[in-house]
């Protein structure tokens, strides 16, 4: 592991944690390449928020090991906080001070030297988009807003490493879309961000993810490569009452999976079993069951249902 540890920043081997009887962590492995932008992808409960609290320091692991920055977690704490920044689930801003008195605030909380403030204040606000609102309360903002006032805090020390976790959820999707362009931009300077999610969309845009659940790692790899683990030919069904089509879709013959996305039924089937014309005709004779059938490429959400069903 110390071998591998130089050429990454994040490095785990069996991690794992447990509360009382409830394991959160249960012996990962990660390992996260210098400058990538790294995803953690899951529901809530999968471990997400346990794991990244052992990575910065905040909860000590029960069993295995960790690096950081080619940092001991356990042994060498002090130098793991020395360059990593870290956004919470509740980050908290002070919202009576304005944007510019809250990156002042925590420039002072991170010890930044007096003569670095108003130059690293300046390439914050041109980077977050936030220079028209310096002077407003972080209480006035929009929630997208927050956010991007939470990461400017969090890199006023320009950590080497970025941690993030979840920190989109409850944003509107146009202010979610523009924090992740924040992290992009982030990632192509060399910081190496390694964030949590529960949607799906925002995986697509990391180097790299792991699908989390029940505190492990189902899959790890690239987005572009993660559905070629869906084990079936993936066909997309339009029918009326989508959802009340699912238990007379799963009786039909080669039918392996089901799920519902919106209107329409994404449906796994075995073709040694059936084809795709032998199941249209008999969803067509299914009681006004107009439809339109067609294959698709499976999505992360596909693979990841599907990994959690098995």
């Amino acid at each position: 592991m110390v071998d591998m540890a130089k050429s990454m920043d994040i490095l785990t081997e069996k991690l794992a944690r447990s509360y009382g009887r409830t394991t959160a962590v249960a012996g990962v492995d990660l390992a996260v390449e210098r400058g990538e932008l790294y995803g953690l992808i899951g529901p809530d409960g999968a471990g997400k928020t346990t794991l990244i609290r052992m990575l910065v320091g905040l909860v000590r692991p029960d069993d295995g090991n960790a690096t950081v920055g080619g940092f001991d977690v356990r042994r060498e704490l002090f130098r793991v906080k020395e360059v990593i920044g870290y956004l919470s689930q509740r980050f908290s801003l002070y919202p009576d001070l304005s944007v510019r008195e809250n990156i002042r605030f925590y420039g002072d909380l991170f010890q930044v030297e007096k003569s670095e403030i108003a130059s690293r204040e300046k390439r914050l606000l041109e980077f977050s988009r936030l220079g028209p609102f310096v002077d407003r309360r972080a209480g006035a903002l929009s929630g997208g807003m927050k956010q991007k006032l939470a990461l400017c805090c969090t890199l006023v020390h320009v950590p080497r490493i970025l941690f993030l976790d979840e920190p989109t959820t409850g944003v509107d999707p146009l202010s979610r879309r523009e924090f992740w362009d924040l992290l992009a931009e982030l990632r192509d300077g060399g910081t190496t961000v390694f964030v949590s999610t529960a949607y799906m969309e925002e995986a697509a845009r990391c180097n790299r993810v792991s699908l989390m659940y029940g505190g492990r790692v189902l899959a790890a790899d690239t987005p572009e490569r993660l559905p070629e683990l869906y084990p079936y030919c993936l066909l997309e069904i339009v029918v009326p009452e989508a959802v009340s089509r699912v238990e007379q879709v799963e009786a039909l013959p080669g039918v392996k999976s089901v799920q519902v996305f919106g209107d329409r039924l994404h449906v796994g089937i075995d073709e040694a079993e059936t084809d795709v014309q032998t199941l249209e005709n008999a969803i067509t004779c299914l009681p006004e069951a107009r439809c339109s059938i067609r294959k698709i490429r499976p999505g992360l959400e596909d693979v990841f249902v599907e990994m959690i069903r098995g």
